[in-house]
This record gives C-alpha cells, sequence and structure tokens, in this order.
C-alpha cells in the first residue's frame, strides 16, 4: 500500500460544529509511504478516532478514506484482515495486551501467526528496552511504561507499509522513549514504510516531514 488519503473527513460527533480549526478534518490530506507524520491533538479532538478510521475499527464519518485509490467504505472483512496483517501497524493508546500472559508469550503470540521475526531479534528488543529480565512476568503486574514498550515490539513483528503509533511514549522516561524511537524508526525504514504518531503532549522525537493539528 503506497498511499492513504483522507477526503474532508469529519467525524459524525464532529457534524453540528460551527468552527472546527483542524488540518485533518473536513481537508483532503495525504499520507505516503516511506514517510514521518506527526499528528498533535487537543484531548477530545478525535485522535484515538483517526486511528480507528484508519485501521478500519469505526466508520461513524461522512467523507472518504481511500488506500491507493480504493474507499474503505467497500472493504469486507477479509479486505480489512488483509490490510492488518500485511500493511497496517497499529500501537493502540489503551496497548491491548493479555494481562495472563507474559510479556515474551504477549509478543510471541502474534509472531507466530505472522513468522515474520526471529526469536534472536525479538530478545534484541526487549534487551534494548531494558526488559530483558522482564521476558517471563505477567503483563498484568508491570507498570504502564513496561507495557507500552512490550505493545510497541509487538506492534512490529509483521510486515507494515505504515505504523501508526497512538500516544506511544506518554508513560515512558527521555531515555525510553529515545531508545523506542530509534527502533521502529530502524524498522520503519527495513521495510520502507510510513510513521504515523499522534500525541497530545510528549510525542517521539522523530524528524517529522509534516506535522497535522487535530
Amino acid at each position: 500500500m503506497e498511499k492513504i488519503e483522507f477526503k474532508n473527513v469529519l467525524p459524525q460527533v464532529f457534524s453540528q460544529r460551527e468552527e472546527l480549526n483542524s488540518d485533518v478534518w473536513k481537508h483532503d490530506i495525504t499520507f505516503e509511504k516511506g514517510h514521518l507524520y506527526l499528528i498533535e491533538a487537543d484531548s477530545g479532538m478525535g485522535k484515538s478516532t483517526f486511528c480507528s478510521y484508519v485501521a478500519g475499527y469505526r466508520h461513524d464519518y461522512s467523507g472518504s478514506i481511500l488506500f491507493d485509490k480504493r474507499n474503505v467504505g467497500s472493504f469486507q472483512v477479509s479486505d480489512w484482515v488483509d490490510v492488518r496483517q500485511r500493511h497496517l501497524g497499529h500501537l493502540f493508546q489503551e496497548l491491548r495486551l493479555f494481562p495472563e500472559l507474559t510479556a515474551l508469550e504477549n509478543v510471541e503470540i502474534k509472531n507466530k501467526l505472522t513468522g515474520f521475526k526471529s526469536r534472536e531479534q525479538i530478545l534484541e528488543w526487549f534487551d534494548m528496552l531494558g526488559l530483558s529480565d522482564k521476558l517471563n512476568a505477567k503483563i498484568g503486574r508491570m507498570s504502564f511504561g513496561q507495557q507500552q514498550r512490550v505493545a510497541m515490539i509487538r506492534a512490529l513483528v509483521q510486515p507494515f507499509d505504515f505504523i501508526i503509533a497512538d500516544e506511544p511514549i506518554s508513560h515512558l522516561d527521555d531515555k525510553n522513549s529515545r531508545v523506542m524511537a530509534d527502533i521502529m524508526l530502524a524498522e520503519a525504514r527495513r521495510q520502507g514504510a510510513a510513521v504515523i504518531v499522534t500525541s497530545i503532549g510528549k510525542h517521539m522525537n522523530l524528524d517529522y516531514e509534516r506535522v497535522f493539528r487535530l
């Protein structure tokens, strides 16, 4: 997938607003493979809604979203499965980890489906993120910052043309934020993918080519 386009998209919840100062909603914007984007927003302006629209989890909007000129409004379940498996990585703000599984099991359960990364690569990422001693710790007993790092590793064990990181470093110190950004950017470059980061405050320190304000 080379391009994601938003054409005059407006969430239904904002349909009655007379004034909407946004670079995204009710505009025509394009995200292209291989580039870096930041979407900044105030709370309540639809940051997570934007992510859900791109990933196909919500469709409560007017306007059109196109993947390589194809309107996603025509997608069937099988189309979305293909997109999420081969074209779109997503680091969710709410993480969506399994609390009863260990940190490593949360990553391996996805990697067994994709077969995309070696165990050695996964363990290297755990080590880089200071989590090598947490491999067998239950996710439910780990801090939110530790869980964020595990969730990012899980997001990277698949092929993607675009990866969306929703508030990826909100609970991390500067050191871990930098390492996490470096790992994500290196993998995106290896795959020739675009990175779309969303934030209502602290965000990954990357050389963004375009910044949008929701």
